[in-house]
């Protein structure tokens, strides 16, 4: 593949998320079977994954199945799982050649047993891989999770291992699906949608937002650059003023000599 980053430099986010939506549309716009959307967006899942890694990114996120797609036409779902147990079993080698850790998120218990057999064995066996972390929100509502987080943090109050005064935002990220993962630098949504439909609400508190009206099976990597282009031109503050940043970044590059 020709890599774009080589002939147009930026900056690149080392946590980057996708809601990868509009598969469903373009099947339809096209007067094709839904399941046919999905089928073309995992191709691109995919090319996407392989320019991530090619530009040098530690996290790649994808919004695979949300808690509320289990509420889609049980055609629909039964559809999406099975294209779900394939493209796992099809992608071992591959990750693992690239050494690609595969990590997920989300209420994995309620995936059907033969996923999420087959799910835990690739988890594990790329375990140890360290080029790229590409994690797969399945079964995953930020809501949920949030409520899972304050179940969690009361049963250890409970049982005497924290003090309910002392909870803090550690403790709260330590709780999350995500703990140990950086937060999303960036985060796409494809589609022409502006929302962020229940994905990652913690961890987005602080992260640029880009959206584009390409259907997802349409999204490529031209368009991952757009992305990453306009990302580039951004500058996170993260409440602080631009002098306090540039103050900070002055004492770093001090440090540096």
């Amino acid at each position: 593949m020709n890599n774009l980053s080589e002939q147009n430099p930026m900056r690149v986010p080392g946590h980057l998320a996708i809601i990868m939506d509009g598969n469903g549309r373009w099947a339809e716009q096209r007067h094709l079977p839904r399941i046919v959307g999905h089928r073309k967006g995992v191709d691109v899942v995919q090319s996407i994954v392989d320019e991530c890694l090619a530009l040098g990114m530690n996290h790649l996120t994808l919004y695979a199945f949300s808690s509320e797609n289990w509420g889609r036409p049980r055609e629909e779902v039964e559809a999406l799982m099975g294209l779900l147990g394939r493209f796992l079993q099809k992608e071992l080698s591959s990750l693992q050649e690239r050494k690609i850790r595969l990590n997920a998120i989300g209420e994995i218990d309620r995936l059907p047993i033969k996923i999420r057999k087959i799910l835990d064995d690739i988890v594990q066996k790329t375990s140890t891989n360290n080029n790229l972390v590409l994690t797969l929100a399945l079964s995953y509502g930020a809501r949920n999770e949030l409520v899972r987080v304050v179940r969690k943090l009361s049963a250890r109050a409970v049982a005497g291992e924290i003090s309910p005064g002392d909870i803090g935002e550690t403790d709260v990220v330590a709780a999350l699906d995500t703990s140990g993962l950086p937060d999303p630098d960036l985060l796409i949504r494809t589609s022409g949608e502006m929302r962020i439909s229940n994905f990652l609400l913690w961890q987005l508190a602080y992260s640029e937002l880009y959206f584009t009206d390409v259907l997802w099976p349409d999204f490529n990597v031209v368009h991952l650059h757009d992305a990453l282009s306009e990302y580039s031109r951004r500058h996170r503050r993260f409440g602080l003023t631009a002098a306090q940043l540039k103050k900070m970044d002055d004492k770093t590059k001090e440090w540096g000599n």
